[in-house]
């Protein structure tokens, strides 16, 4: 065995272990708004369920460990007292992703993710539309358990209502748990599908992606991406050039691509690139013309 007294050793070291080896965390994709009605909307995986009768849950927007800032949601809960948990399955891992993505205040994260906002019955904040189940909550408790960069912020939620994709259910009020197609955070960028096993997910937050709402019309309206395609398509920082695009399109001899009109066709090709991670091709299959 490899010891450590957690001084140490840095604070991204200590982070990296405890993330690799703590797991797999369960996501709240916490909705929010400011003082101002301003959404906000972000994903952590400190967190989890506390009780049933009061019905709590606790997540923990830490600090942040390069520069000891706050996130939005954390401020937003300290002012509005009001947060939505919404569970993350498989169908939007990578819009709640991109959503992660560390926009300027005031961006909206379900335009930038391109989920859909729902109005919640008892909160402000919105409900993700496309998340299989949804807490509307109030804040009971903010527990601040340091001041220096990765200092934890326990949320302590109650739940004031509970929104579930009717689907799911079984007669005697039970969730489907192999419909219910959870996913949950590992280390790195490996996240855990409760019922197939390991992937990845590449990590937007050193860079600023596009989003969803920047993608053309008819590619974010396809009858053939998915979210989860979308997600990948708005987690690049800037869209291949139209030289880029037409030496792609040459070496690969797609040529039919730039002249067909069938968007469909073009979809599904992009889509065989993106389910390789190869974003970037996708996005000249997508582009060409």
């Amino acid at each position: 065995m490899k010891s450590f007294i957690p001084q140490d050793i840095t604070t991204p070291e200590l982070h990296g272990i405890l993330l690799g080896s703590i797991g797999p965390r369960p996501i709240a994709f916490a909705s929010t708004v400011n003082e101002t009605d301003e959404h906000n909307l972000s994903p952590y995986s400190f967190f989890n369920v506390f009780s049933a009768n009061p019905p709590i849950m606790v997540f923990s927007p830490a600090r942040r460990v390069r520069n000891n800032t706050t996130k939005h949601t954390l401020e937003n809960c300290q002012k509005t007292k009001e947060v939505v948990i919404n569970v993350v399955n498989y169908a939007i891992v990578q819009q709640m992703s991109l959503s992660s993505t560390e926009y300027p205040e005031g961006v909206n994260e379900f335009e930038k993710s391109g989920l859909t906002m729902l109005d919640s019955d008892l909160v402000k904040p919105a409900r993700v539309a496309e998340s299989p189940v949804q807490y509307e909550c109030k804040v009971n408790e903010i527990v601040a358990l340091g001041e220096e960069g990765g200092a934890g912020n326990l949320v302590i939620c109650e739940v004031l209502k509970v929104h579930i994709d009717e689907s799911l259910l079984t007669n005697d009020l039970k969730i489907d748990q192999h419909q219910i197609d959870l996913v949950a955070r590992m280390g790195g960028n490996w996240y855990s599908r409760a019922n197939k096993g390991m992937f990845e997910v590449e990590k937007p937050l050193k860079k600023l992606g596009i989003g969803v709402d920047q993608i053309p019309k008819n590619i974010r309206l396809s009858e053939i991406l998915t979210g989860n395609d979308l997600g990948k398509l708005g987690n690049v920082e800037a869209l291949p050039t139209q030289e880029e695009t037409k030496k792609f399109i040459e070496e690969k001899d797609l040529a039919v691509f730039a002249e067909t009109t069938d968007d469909k066709k073009r979809h599904l090709v992009a889509q065989e690139y993106l389910n390789e991670n190869q974003v970037i091709d996708a996005w000249k299959v997508l582009l060409a013309k």
